[in-house]
């Protein structure tokens, strides 16, 4: 039993070894999640979890678990919220709210690895809010590594600047590049409109490297510029969290510079030792990122 922030919390398990290749334990995604706390709520704020658990490490079957655990201490907040189109028929599930040090503890020692959140937020009363970001998740197919997908947010950043937009990336945290664009909007559907043409019009342009749609057959040699994850009922991994690799490698933000200099898969891949010898050299590099929303063309 350990007290955290005035929670008590039991802990368990703790020299299990959810990552073998680096003898990365429980006890270690504990801490690594309890020293990015700071800069990892504040992108968890307001917003529902679904967390991928791994009981047994990366190398055993995981689960996703939106319904918060029955298991959950009394303390943890959660928020009951419409499934549309549930596997398993639900309605509605209670997503847990990691907005403090307690709620992070508890759920890594669930060896919940990766954390997953909409591009929504609820408010107090559990109303769903309109979407206040845009993503494009570049997915590099067969044959391609993220150095393709740099070269794809390049061009993704001009043509969002064309439209008075902010792109702002980061590191899937597995094979690929993510960008966030801020944004404020009136209507659920704007997003993923406007991501799926800037995804064809790069697909369209040079079809050889790009392509916006879905089928594997199609994405050998090129990058897939996955833009349906603006749909408001999918999730994207949220930054800083880790994930279910090799190695404990983390959703980690980059600046452009590093995007415009990668060259090598190695230039942008970062663990959980990295992403906090970054934090203090650098501090959270999405700080900004909810600062100036833009709104899209009409």
């Amino acid at each position: 039993m350990v007290e955290v922030e005035g929670r008590r919390l039991k802990l368990t398990n703790l020299e299990k070894v959810l990552y073998p290749a680096d003898g990365f334990t429980k006890a270690h995604v504990i801490d690594y999640y309890r020293q990015v706390a700071p800069y990892l709520l504040a992108h968890l704020a307001e917003r529902p979890v679904t967390l991928k658990r791994f009981p047994d490490g990366v190398d055993a079957p995981s689960f996703f678990e939106k319904n918060a655990s029955r298991q959950a201490p009394e303390w943890l907040r959660t928020m009951t919220l419409p499934t549309p189109g549930s596997s398993k028929g639900a309605e509605t599930l209670d997503f847990a709210m990691l907005d403090d040090l307690p709620g992070l503890v508890w759920a890594a020692n669930l060896a919940a690895l990766e954390l997953h959140v909409p591009q929504w937020t609820v408010g107090p009363r559990g109303g769903v809010r309109d979407p206040d970001l845009l993503v494009f998740d570049l997915d590099p197919g067969p044959d391609t590594t993220v150095v393709d997908c740099c070269r794809a947010a390049e061009l993704i950043r001009s043509l969002v600047e064309a439209d008075g937009l902010t792109a702002f990336p980061k590191t899937s945290g597995s094979k690929g590049l993510q960008l966030y664009v801020p944004v404020r909007v009136g209507n659920p559907e704007r997003t993923s409109a406007y991501a799926r043409a800037i995804a064809q019009r790069l697909a369209a342009e040079d079809p050889s490297r790009y392509v916006a749609v879905m089928a594997k057959a199609r994405r050998s040699g090129r990058v897939f510029v996955d833009w349906s994850q603006n749909n408001p009922a999918k999730t994207t991994i949220a930054p800083y969290s880790l994930r279910a690799r090799e190695h404990p490698t983390v959703s980690t933000p980059v600046t452009w510079r590093e995007v415009e200099r990668c060259r090598h898969p190695s230039d942008l891949t970062f663990t959980a030792p990295d992403v906090l010898a970054r934090l203090d050299k650098h501090g959270d590099l999405l700080a900004d990122l909810h600062k100036q929303p833009g709104r899209l063309p009409r």
